[in-house]
């Protein structure tokens, strides 16, 4: 060491010192990435299929990275687990219903872990809590999904282009009417027809509107006629209720009725006194005999009935 010079020295004291820093700096960017100064705590969670993910991941919250992947597991043939280092001043947003998720950072970027933000009533996850988990969606499952999708799109370019040819070409129905002028000029004499019958129409509809609105006005006057007559109705069966006119005094004057009731009694018996005198009179000398005569002849036609009947029972059944 005595041999160099003093500059010598006190460039390589500047080279070790610009080292040492650099190094320190490093440490600390390093050690600030991976949470080594700050106070964490620690979310475990299991998926069948990791994806790619990897120890020193980063953990991202509401799109800010909070946390590192600290382990990664495998615990059976069908589970890993996942070891989480979050910063300590998170855990107060996180809930016990959250749930990891692993995504990617753009299209081709590094791995990551998502976690939800939870609901809102749920408690707040504790230090070493294990969370749901959503599997994620596999890249190769995605390209052979595009893949096929690719496929059937050129199947369908091919079916579209050959579509397009023949119609370029006036075959089928839509490349006649493309292509052939006649069913153009037919279709527009169809269109001028439709717009005169569609006129025609119209005049039939004023028609229709105008004969509504007479048959409205009548029905309005009816309806005023019927309102004259049930006005008036009423004030008759008012004067009726309150005895008025001779149906009024029959419906409301008991005496009325009475005397009715009575009427009818002295009827019906009249009408046994008449009975009575009839029979008397059918006794009475001077008549006594045409009432005989009258029976003599009721009797003889029943005998000549039965003997007719008589005679139709004793005929043959061929005769009959």
């Amino acid at each position: 060491m005595d041999n160099y010079t003093p500059g010598f020295k006190a460039r390589l004291g500047i080279f070790i010192t610009i080292g040492i820093a650099i190094f320190v700096i490093v440490i600390f960017i390093i050690g600030k990435q991976q949470n080594l100064f700050n106070p964490v705590f620690k979310l475990t969670t299991e998926f069948y299929n990791v994806s790619g993910l990897r120890v020193g991941n980063s953990i991202r919250f509401s799109g800010i990275d909070v946390g590192v992947v600290d382990n990664i597991k495998i615990i059976n043939d069908s589970t890993v687990q996942v070891d989480l280092l979050i910063r300590k001043n998170v855990q107060q947003f996180i809930k016990s219903d959250s749930y990891a998720s692993i995504g990617s950072e753009g299209i081709i970027g590094d791995r990551i872990v998502t976690i939800t933000q939870g609901s809102n009533d749920a408690a707040m996850a504790k230090d070493g809590q294990k969370v749901l988990s959503k599997e994620p969606v596999e890249t190769d499952a995605i390209i052979k999904s595009l893949k096929t999708s690719a496929e059937s799109v050129e199947v369908i370019s091919l079916q579209l282009a050959e579509i397009m040819v023949n119609i370029n070409s006036g075959q089928g129905t839509l490349g006649r009417l493309i292509q052939d002028s006649t069913i153009a000029e037919n279709i527009n004499v169809t269109i001028e027809n439709f717009k005169k019958s569609s006129e025609g129409l119209d005049e039939t509809i004023e028609v229709t509107k105008e004969n509504v609105f007479a048959f409205m006005e009548g029905l309005q006057a009816t309806v005023a006629k019927t309102e004259v007559a049930s006005d008036q109705l009423g004030e008759i069966m008012m004067k009726i209720n309150d005895g008025d006119g001779a149906l009024g005094m029959l419906i409301n004057d008991t005496v009325i009725v009475n005397n009715i009731d009575a009427t009818i009694v002295n009827l019906k018996e009249s009408s046994i006194g008449l009975n009575e005198n009839l029979e008397a009179f059918k006794h009475n000398f001077l008549v006594r005999g045409y009432f005989r005569r009258q029976a003599r002849e009721k009797e003889k036609e029943k005998e000549k009935e039965q003997e007719r009947l008589e005679a139709a029972e004793e005929l043959p059944v061929d005769e009959k």
